[in-house]
């Protein structure tokens, strides 16, 4: 039933795909939530079952990707995404047990990180998605970085702006 509410009926992007992957396991913190299509584009990250449901990261959000081959952490290689963003159902680890003990703590914690596993069928796929998610990553340069502007060498950039 309606455990994954943020499961939504979206249309598969149409422009700036990269790589799209069919037959692909998406699993949020341990939990499948089945096959569908992995959709790498330039605006976002998507992932759509085949009925058409489905769920977009927005690369800013995504704090981490890594083709995973730790076959002890999880039972197949896969593309492990970190997002800064939260999909779990509100109230499931709400746990006010200790609060006041954990108060110094609790600001590090207070970055909501929601853990995907994309696991394709064709494992010979991995290196292909991870490329691909690298240069849309590269699109979207992280506004907080301070380094990021040391990036942008386009030479309009520089000379026109005097």
């Amino acid at each position: 039933g309606g455990a994954m509410s943020f499961l939504k009926r979206i249309p598969p992007p149409a422009e700036g795909v990269r790589h799209r992957q069919p037959d692909t396991e998406a699993v949020l913190s341990g939990r499948s939530l089945g096959a569908g299509w992995l959709y790498i584009a330039e605006s976002r990250l998507s992932w759509l079952e085949n009925s058409g449901v489905g769920f977009s990261l927005d690369y800013p959000t995504i704090s981490l990707h890594a083709v995973s081959r730790d076959l002890s952490a999880y039972p197949s290689e896969h593309l492990y995404v970190m997002v800064n963003a939260k999909f779990e159902e509100e109230g499931t680890k709400e746990a006010p047990v200790t609060e006041e003990e954990e108060e110094e703590d609790s600001d590090d914690d207070a970055e909501p990180i929601a853990e995907f596993r994309f696991v394709p069928n064709d494992k010979s796929a991995l290196e292909a998605m991870f490329s691909a998610m690298c240069e849309c990553q590269a699109l979207h340069p992280d506004p907080d970085d301070e380094d990021s502007d040391n990036d942008y060498e386009g030479e309009e950039y520089d000379v026109e702006a005097r």
